[in-house]
């Protein structure tokens, strides 16, 4: 294959690539903001949770079943012991709780960036960022070598990594 055709072929190649994972990345860009607030109450609910768990659940235990870390008891009345946000019965193990939760679509969109190797979404995860990769490749043939706003693209790539690493280590 001549130069000129390998040429030809990446930026073609570049070209549909990026239409198709156009779309791919506006709801990856979306579902990354999204996620940097996930420490926050930023577009949760409250939702009110009526369970039946074990009697008898120790602290610890009764954190890890209803998803609560740090629980700690703050009151205890009869059979009924009072945490934040709810209430465990430690004989009949009834539990009343709220937790914050996103609404189903944007819980679904933020899964997009979390999803394991166990999850149907692996494989568009893995496709994803070998097509990034592809796409950060290629783009060094949009333009010949010889030409200034190449060099000046390689300049702009390497202030892209040290940046990344300045900000990584700092």
């Amino acid at each position: 294959m001549s130069k000129s055709t390998l040429h030809t072929n990446m930026r073609i190649y570049h070209r549909y690539l990026g239409f198709f994972l156009a779309g791919i990345m506006a709801v990856y860009a979306l579902s990354g903001v999204l996620l940097i607030f996930r420490d926050t109450n930023f577009l949760k609910q409250n939702i009110r949770v009526e369970d039946q768990l074990k009697p008898g659940l120790t602290v610890e235990k009764l954190g890890k079943e209803i998803r609560m870390r740090d629980i700690k008891i703050e009151s205890v009345n009869g059979d009924i012991q009072t945490f934040k946000n709810g209430t465990y019965n430690i004989v009949t193990g009834d539990v009343s709780y709220t937790k914050k939760s996103l609404p189903k679509i944007v819980e679904k969109l933020t899964h997009l960036h979390k999803a394991g190797t166990k999850d149907s979404l692996f494989v568009l995860n893995v496709f994803f960022g070998f097509s990034l990769l592809f796409f950060v490749l290629s783009s060094f043939w949009m333009f010949m070598p010889e030409t200034s706003i190449f060099k000046k693209g390689l300049y702009f790539t390497l202030a892209g990594v040290v940046l990344v690493i300045v900000m990584l280590l700092f």
